[in-house]
């Protein structure tokens, strides 16, 4: 590897092609997109050939973004080639450079790729706030000065060791599936685009990525959390126990920081520039309304979130296979059992259908639980599989989170308004092709939580967790659920969970470190999760 680094420091010192990063850096023999299409990004690549060294690799034509940094070249797996490391060498103006690539051995999918049914009780996890079980990723070299439990926008230090060591926790609480927030490589540095205040009033300060939503490197690993090796025992220590994981992804902007933002590898890879750019209007309904003009549509679809994010252009055929490849390499890599999609309605429709279609042909059992952060049930159910819109398109997406019956559940059970909102709210299942599967909650990070609310109380919260284990479809609960934690906006909603960190006063993992209230809401989501696991008619 070394001498590979050294021959291609070289060639870029003489003006020979230099290869930076390599997007997938393995694929599969056997797999169900093949040729799959590999992005190089370096320098000196006009003119550029890419051939495969090793057996059972084949290449196709480049071709090469205007700035010689990005190539891109169709890579042919034989459908015996064994698994391990194979090279790419890449030739221009007469001079070379090697980089990696591997056949990747398939893991076994017995007790992966799962998906997620009504029999199941998800748990969803901030990794970076949940348990600190590894204090020397803290403050890594790579990204240093992030790290502040002070500070509710830095990194508190959660990470993938800290979930490992509190899979027993969750088992006993008796959730059977855990989301955790997208685990990408994030914003190295503070974030001086995106700032906030503290506290109301004060004045704005830099930001971090520890929420997990602003990618750099859609193939690395958050340094913060661990590493590729960790998140796999992550996920193999959880399937032990039973629990599936479910992966969090964005399809839909990235990080302004990241390497795109300053060097698109094709013209059409972000709607617009950093310079030139549609700023998002968030008016979601007018993917299905006939009568909104374009101009609008569009600004819902191409804008840039807070006018900061860049966003991926779905229409150009390197983004959407770009993508797609992305989702199938995490689920092959990883074993994950299912996919959260972010910002279902920022994206067009026809990728969601081809997207999910690619899912379906390598993973049948794997199902993609999809955001939209809106309250009307006919916008709802116009994204969920099993019913063509008036623009002709089924997304394939299996199942929503629930939000209207969300606001409902909020108005009855916390503000203490008619429960007659719920009933409302349910009456309008007839619009879903499968209203059974959504997904009900009662808060998760994006708002402020139940107890926050005015009029909230404790036997008010433990009614909503009754109801929305009881319901149609799959419950979630966000971490601290089971503790009646408060917590107002962001980022007070994303408080560190209590015992999760070093020399925290109690520790509300175990029930000598909870308080009363707390064993009380714990011990009622705990009966509550088993009665739902005895008795199929809670299901």
């Amino acid at each position: 590897m070394s001498f590979l680094l050294l021959a291609a420091g070289v060639c870029a010192a003489q003006g020979g092609p230099e290869v930076l990063k390599v997007e997938p850096p393995s694929w599969w023999a056997g797999h169900s997109i093949n040729p799959v299409r590999v992005m190089l990004r370096g320098r000196n690549l006009h003119g550029a050939r890419v051939e495969a060294v090793g057996a059972g690799l084949k290449t196709g034509l480049t071709r090469v973004n205007e700035s010689g940094t990005y190539l891109f070249v169709d890579v042919l797996i034989e459908p015996n080639a064994a698994p391990g490391a194979r090279r790419l060498r890449v030739s221009a103006g007469g001079s070379t450079a090697e980089t990696p690539f591997e056949i990747a051995a398939p893991l076994a999918r017995q007790g992966r790729f799962q998906g997620f049914t009504t029999d199941d009780v998800i748990y969803f996890i901030m990794p970076d706030r949940f348990s600190d079980g590894d204090s020397s990723n803290n403050n890594p070299s790579k990204s240093p000065g992030l790290y502040d439990r002070t500070k509710g926008r830095h990194y508190h230090g959660g990470d993938f060791q800290g979930i490992i060591n509190r899979l027993p926790y969750l088992k006993d609480l008796g959730v059977t599936a855990i989301w955790i927030n997208p685990v990408y490589d994030n914003t190295d540095r503070l974030d001086e685009k995106e700032v906030y205040a503290e506290t109301a009033g004060g004045p704005k300060r830099p930001t971090t990525a520890y929420h997990g939503y602003g990618a750099i490197d859609f193939y690395g690993v958050e340094e913060h959390y661990g590493d590729m090796r960790k998140l796999r025992e992550l996920v193999d220590k959880a399937h032990a126990l039973g629990l599936k994981v479910i992966q969090d992804q964005i399809a839909n902007h990235t990080s302004p920081y990241h390497p795109w933002a300053t060097d698109r590898p094709t013209p059409t890879w972000f709607y617009g520039t950093v310079e030139n750019h549609l700023s998002n209007n968030w008016q979601k309904w007018t993917t299905m309304d006939p009568h909104a003009s374009e101009a609008t549509r569009r600004r819902n679809l191409e804008g840039w979130f807070i006018d900061i994010l860049p966003d991926l252009n779905q229409d150009d055929e390197e983004v959407r296979r770009y993508l797609v490849q992305n989702t199938l390499w995490w689920l092959g890599q990883v074993g994950f059992d299912a996919v959260r999609m972010d910002t279902l309605p920022h994206v067009p429709r026809h990728f969601w259908r081809d997207w999910s279609q690619a899912i379906r042909a390598e993973y049948r059992s794997v199902n993609v639980l999809g955001e939209l952060f809106d309250g009307d049930p006919a916008l709802l159910a116009y994204f969920q599989k099993g019913r063509a819109g008036q623009d002709g398109i089924d997304t394939g997406i299996d199942t929503l989170y629930d939000f209207a019956l969300f606001y409902a559940v909020r108005d009855a059970f916390a503000k203490g308004e008619s429960v007659r909102k719920v009933a409302q709210v349910l009456a309008h299942d007839h619009l879903y092709p499968n209203p059974g599967v959504l997904v009900p909650f009662i808060g998760v990070h994006d708002m402020e939580r139940f107890m926050n609310e005015k009029g909230a109380t404790v036997e008010g919260l433990k009614l909503a967790q009754t109801f929305i284990m009881t319901a149609r479809g799959t419950p979630l609960l966000y971490y601290g659920d089971e503790l009646a934690m408060p917590g107002g906006g962001d980022p007070d909603n994303r408080r560190d969970f209590p015992g999760g960190f070093p020399n925290d006063a109690r520790n509300a993992f175990t029930k000598t470190g909870r308080t009363a209230i707390e064993n009380d809401v714990f011990n009622h989501l705990q009966r509550l999760a088993r009665l739902r696991a005895e008795l199929p008619a809670l299901r």
